[in-house]
């Protein structure tokens, strides 16, 4: 199979999940379904989904079918990453560029955080709290689900090449009393003088 087929073959196979409305967790059409769909051989429709499983997009339940897989567990992200930070201007430049989306996640969580997810943010703060956990939080308080898809590929590029960031719990506390009244001046404060610049 040529490199165009292929390529053709996975576009086309997004474009049904597209038309088919699936998501993460749902089951794809069977091989034979999606050569009939695609009209393509199923040796070709089986390379095209060996490809996706190995980059974690699918995955085979044995004597269940194929399964749209969550974003989070692509092993494609870590594959580019690899690449893409080979460069060592790529390097220096992630970290400046997670704190911007950063900042611009927490803006708009501030300004779109319901009392539900308020009342979310005290719950986690009754146990140990890390960076990761907070975030997470902060890109579903924001409620822009592109943006969150970016977020969690920049901090996964991050972590592979500097680890976990660790802050103390006072961070989230004081962050917490700020979301409440929408208070994003402090908000912004307590980020800027906190965060590392590596």
């Amino acid at each position: 199979m040529t490199s165009k087929v292929y390529v053709e073959i996975l576009q086309q196979l997004y474009r049904i999940i597209e038309e088919d409305g699936l998501s993460a967790g749902n089951k794809i059409p069977s091989e034979r379904e999606l050569a009939e769909r695609l009209n393509a051989g199923r040796s070709s429709v089986r390379e095209a989904l060996r490809s996706l499983e190995f980059l974690g997009i699918i995955e085979t339940r044995r004597g269940e079918g194929t399964y749209l897989k969550e974003f989070g567990d692509h092993q494609l992200i870590g594959l580019l990453g690899m690449f893409i930070l080979q460069e060592k201007k790529a390097k220096e430049d992630l970290a400046e560029t997670k704190w911007l989306i950063e900042e611009i996640c927490l803006l708009l969580a501030c300004k779109r955080r319901t009392e539900e997810h308020v009342q979310q943010l005290e719950q986690l703060l009754t146990k140990p709290l890390d960076y990761e956990t907070f975030f997470q939080w902060v890109v579903k308080a924001a409620n822009n689900y592109l943006l969150e898809r970016i977020w969690r590929v920049v901090n996964d590029f991050y972590q592979s090449q500097h680890g976990t960031i660790s802050l103390p719990h006072v961070f989230y506390e004081q962050m917490a009393q700020s979301f409440r009244p929408r208070d994003w001046t402090t908000i912004r404060t307590i980020f800027s003088e906190h965060r590392c610049v590596d």
